[in-house]
């Protein structure tokens, strides 16, 4: 992935995929519904947050060279298109 520290990205995912490992152990668990709710609700922040940095990364880096290289329609189309899908998912 050249547009972003890869090392970094993938240590944000491992803690969110504890997240993850660790509501499905407090539903394993019959833990309570409120405790599960407000984890699901971190692990939801969490990956949007992941989110936000691999896309502004993504524009520092990916979309800033690929304008440069002069293929601004194209890369400015596909821009508009992730950011669309990307605030669906908030």
């Amino acid at each position: 992935m050249k547009c972003t520290n890869e090392k970094a990205i993938i240590a944000r995912f491992s803690k969110i995929e504890g997240q993850i490992r660790g509501i499905k152990k407090l539903i394993e668990e019959d833990g309570d519904c409120e405790k599960i709710l407000i984890q699901i609700s971190a692990a939801k922040s969490a990956l949007h947050k992941a989110g936000q940095q691999l896309l502004e990364s993504h524009i520092k880096h990916c979309v800033l060279d690929d304008i440069r290289h002069g293929n601004e329609e194209e890369v400015l189309k596909k821009l508009s298109s992730v950011i669309e899908q990307f605030s669906r998912l908030g």
